[in-house]
């Protein structure tokens, strides 16, 4: 038996941990700049809130209805979700955390005493007592069949929290009343070409033939089909293929205009690319860079790319850096308000075994950044940096309502006063 344990509206939810006076309040949370709403809370929900939409353009209803927006707090929502991963954790024998609000528990030949359901609402009531955080629990004998149930535990009516999947009456049931876009790996896009084959239902795609989804589809979606008869056909035991790009783009808390601040927010991006390639174990023989401004300015669009290939394969950041700052200075224009820039790294390898050039010998010192990435990931991110990145970035994205970061710093840790 697998369980999907999931927090409801995580970012949302997190803002109100530390802060009472919004418990019981619409809170939404906006995505990078303050760009758009990216999470909503329960009560938020209700209201109608859309995501994904601009916040400016309903900046004023949203202030009208008592509305609380909320800068992302990354750094808290990280925390908040450890704990919280931790806490599942000690569930199961076996956990695989599929993203910041979303673990998977396995239970193999294992039966709770109490029963499943019970051992649901005990995730729950312990996952709020300790953390805080609303969750919904869902069981299943396949990882589809519990999401499955998470779905039904939160959005179907006849449930409060905690769902079981474990026979088939309740199998139909459920995934009779979930729409096809809400099955774990069909998309937008997947879910229309289903609908136009008359599928518009999980159970109307558990109906089908595995041979034909993997003709008309892919392999994915046949799998997916067959979990949803109670076919184990999805594991994360699996190894995942290191990416074979790998981008690293941003758009600017405020414009900028000089070639010092561009070329210091691509060697930004160039710094957290590099890390994510020596991660995989990569390196990288092209790199390319670009730099726009935005089609709703006034003046008409302008953007400029350029591209390096690299002698020899490379995952050092400071020769991707000094790369990178040679290619501002060819894609740079005078009086231009950039608003977005990026770098990508392209054709990537394993770092070893390569071919050496014998005219241009390597110049990563693997030692030295192996020291870099250990520093930072004990340290956080940029406790260590290049100075090509610059110490007063102007270019860094805005949280104008950023809420304390309460369990990682410790100026921002709540105090209690007994009066």
């Amino acid at each position: 038996m697998y369980a999907l344990i999931d927090a409801s509206g995580m970012y949302a939810s997190c803002e109100k941990i530390f802060d009472p006076t919004i418990r019981k309040r619409p809170v939404v949370v906006l995505s990078n700049n303050d760009g758009c709403i990216v999470a909503t809370c329960p009560i938020a929900k209700k209201m109608g809130i859309p995501k994904f939409g601009p916040y400016f353009k309903i900046k004023d209803q949203l202030d009208r209805a008592g509305v609380v927006a909320r800068s992302s707090n990354y750094e808290l929502y990280a925390d908040i979700s450890s704990r919280m991963m931790e806490l599942c954790a000690s569930f199961a024998p076996e956990q695989h955390i599929y993203s910041i609000d979303e673990c998977f528990l396995r239970f193999d030949h294992y039966i709770p005493p109490e029963g499943w359901y019970e051992l649901g609402i005990k995730i729950r009531r312990k996952v709020w007592k300790e953390v805080r955080l609303p969750v919904g629990v869902g069981f299943g004998p396949t990882p589809t069949l519990a999401k499955a149930a998470n779905h039904a535990s939160k959005k179907l009516p006849g449930f409060s929290g905690v769902a079981v999947i474990d026979n088939d009456q309740i199998r139909k049931q459920i995934l009779q009343q979930m729409e096809i876009r809400d099955v774990w790996g069909v998309g937008r896009r997947i879910g229309e070409r289903l609908n136009l084959l008359g599928v518009k239902t999980a159970w109307q795609l558990a109906q089908t033939k595995p041979a034909l989804m993997k003709k008309h589809f892919s392999i994915l979606i046949a799998n997916t089909a067959a979990e949803l008869n109670g076919l184990t056909r999805i594991s994360w035991d699996d190894v995942r293929s290191p990416k074979k790009q790998i981008y690293s783009t941003r758009s600017f808390g405020q414009r900028i205009t000089g070639l010092t601040d561009l070329k210091q927010a691509l060697a930004t991006h160039a710094t957290i690319a590099a890390q994510k390639l020596r991660a995989q174990e990569s390196a990288t023989s092209n790199i390319i860079v670009f730099a726009h401004n935005s089609i709703h300015d006034k003046e008409s669009f302008f953007k400029r790319s350029a591209f390096h290939q690299f002698a020899t394969p490379t995952c050092d950041t400071a020769v991707i850096v000094k790369v990178t700052s040679q290619l501002a200075e060819q894609i740079y224009q005078a009086g231009i308000r950039y608003y977005k820039a990026g770098i990508g790294l392209l054709e990537i390898s394993t770092a070893t075994p390569y071919q050496p050039d014998i005219f241009t010998p390597s110049a990563d010192q693997p030692e030295l950044m192996r020291c870099l990435d250990q520093i930072n990931s004990k340290y956080g991110r940029d406790t260590l940096h290049l100075a090509r990145q610059g110490i007063q970035q102007h270019f860094k994205m805005k949280r104008e309502l950023l809420s304390p970061r309460y369990t990682t710093r410790i100026e921002d840790i709540p105090v209690i006063e007994c009066r």
